[in-house]
């Protein structure tokens, strides 16, 4: 039996700058396509822990060692990503020092949550739930739509 065509697997990292004020978190400008500003993130290596891929990425673009703290949740709608079907579980994570936009990231900004910039993806989605999390400790809800 041939193996199914299935979406491809991506990571999403939200990072709480913990030595700053506020915990902001970490947004990187894209420097490919789709353009604009995002979570760090990107694709899950074949043989990859999704963990370990986040942590990888979190490193490639911001230049931060991250601590994961939890899976905020699943994001898997098929028109979230304009380039084809893509899953990411998504991780709110702790840092610590001076991030650099670097590899995919042409830049890299600190934000509030009151103080975001037009967002890639569907990132305005999963910082709404991360938001709730902040606020109330629930982590994402489940879709069916």
């Amino acid at each position: 039996m041939p193996r199914p065509e299935t979406p491809a697997v991506a990571v999403d990292i939200i990072i709480e700058m913990q030595d700053r004020p506020g915990s902001p978190i970490v947004l990187i400008e894209r420097r490919f396509e789709p353009f604009g500003w995002a979570l760090p993130g990107g694709f899950v290596d074949v043989g990859e822990r999704l963990e370990v891929a986040a942590v990888r990425e979190a490193r490639e673009e911001t230049s931060l060692d991250v601590e994961l703290v939890t899976l905020l949740g699943c994001y898997s709608d098929p028109a979230r990503d304009p380039r084809g079907h893509t899953v990411s579980p998504v991780y709110v994570a702790h840092a610590q020092g001076e991030p650099r936009a670097m590899d995919d990231a042409r830049n890299l900004a600190l934000h509030s949550l009151q103080d975001l910039p037009p967002l890639a993806f569907d990132h305005d989605q999963i910082l709404a739930d991360y938001a709730e999390y902040r606020a109330n400790g629930r982590l994402t809800p489940l879709r069916f739509q």
